[in-house]
């Protein structure tokens, strides 16, 4: 496997740079401590190509693959992570819902205004006594001649409130049925579709996070995602390749935090020399450099794996479990390396610290990673 860089990697990675520092850093402060989101810069990054990485060129998207996907998320994260959870659930779930799933009315309809972030996306799944349990959902679709009404409310989804449209999963069968559940795509302004106050969140404060609310919500059967019945089916199939985008997401995180981290260490005196010297610190600095490079060989494994058209279940939820992990570990110690300093909202490792732990929690938490994993080596 060669997991070296290839051109559009390159000029990608180059080119979010040269976007964050223009466009990120000299607001993602007020960002973080509003709770703002910054529709306006995802409106910039779709004219960049990045809200539609994996969408065909044919539908108006960059028609790249997986490898230049982590490379966008990457980058992005390493300077805002709200802004790398939120491109990264746009291209992922949504968009990645409709491409992999809706029929070619349906693309051709949608694609081309998320792919350029015309539109931004959301997706439900989540409810307020489903989390990790989503196969036990109240939410429910009722037909009615050629309309599905749609009553109940997802909870915590991305982009809820400036969404333009959102692929939402709900039963249309009986509870715990993995066949009685439908996906729908649901454009904002239909009546009956509404969503609830922004989440007050500990970290990912720049990405929005809400309610979506359904009151006898009227769908027309066309925007039914492939046939009824099988929306849990491709939930988890999204899933599969939502996971490489929050190992990517982590990945990020950490590298900031460990970047950060080893240029302070070496800035920083104490008892006459550098900490980075001290080997108290050195040793952390080694932990993380470990740990990030074996996140990244089973993100880039798990690409390599998709790329060969192999089933991704088992190491993307490896992929995903340990990288999340590993942010939250390097994120920790980089707080500590700081010291106090890492403590204030004057260093950025305070925030990747915040911004860490929801990517053990978000598309599947970590015990929920080890349960498939548990699943796909034990059957």
């Amino acid at each position: 496997m060669d997991f070296n860089y290839n051109e559009n990697q390159k000029l990608i990675a180059d080119m979010v740079k040269s976007f964050a520092e223009k466009e990120i850093v000299p607001f993602m402060k007020e960002w973080d401590k509003n709770q703002t989101f910054p529709i306006e810069v995802f409106k910039k990054l779709g004219d960049l190509g990045l809200m539609g990485v994996l969408v065909p060129e044919e539908y108006g998207g960059s028609g790249f693959g997986y490898a230049e996907y982590v490379t966008a998320i990457e980058y992005l994260s390493k300077v805002d992570p709200s802004i790398g959870l939120s491109m990264a659930a746009h291209n992922s779930l949504c968009t990645g819902h409709i491409l992999q799933f809706g029929n070619e009315e349906q693309k051709k309809k949608y694609l081309p205004k998320l792919a350029t972030a015309d539109w931004i996306g959301a997706w439900g799944l989540t409810e307020h006594n489903t989390g990790s349990d989503s196969g036990g959902m109240s939410t429910t679709a009722t037909k009615e001649g050629d309309y599905w009404i749609l009553n109940g409310a997802k909870n915590f989804i991305t982009h809820a409130i400036s969404g333009n449209v959102a692929v939402v999963i709900v039963r249309t069968g009986d509870k715990g049925d993995s066949r009685g559940m439908t996906a729908f795509i649901v454009e904002k302004g239909i009546e009956g579709f509404s969503s609830g106050k922004k989440e007050d969140k500990l970290g990912m404060r720049a990405s929005e996070t809400a309610e979506l609310i359904f009151d006898n919500c009227k769908i027309p059967k066309d925007n039914v995602l492939g046939n009824v019945g099988d929306g849990f089916i491709q939930a988890m199939k999204v899933l599969d390749g939502g996971r490489i985008s929050i190992a990517a997401l982590s990945l990020g995180i950490a590298k900031g935090a460990y970047e950060a981290s080893l240029k302070y260490s070496k800035e920083r005196v104490q008892f006459g020399k550098p900490i980075s010297q001290h080997q108290a610190i050195s040793f952390k600095l080694a932990d993380m450099a470990i740990t990030i490079e074996a996140s990244e060989l089973l993100i880039y494994n798990t690409i390599s794996k998709k790329k060969a058209g192999e089933r991704i279940t088992l190491s993307g939820a490896m992929a995903k479990y340990y990288s999340s992990e590993v942010a939250v570990d390097v994120s920790t110690d980089a707080l500590q390396i700081f010291g106090g300093y890492g403590y204030s909202k004057e260093f950025p490792v305070e925030r990747f610290y915040r911004d860490s732990k929801l990517c053990t929690i978000g598309e599947g938490t970590s015990e929920i990673q080890k349960i498939v994993i548990a699943k796909q080596i034990v059957h």
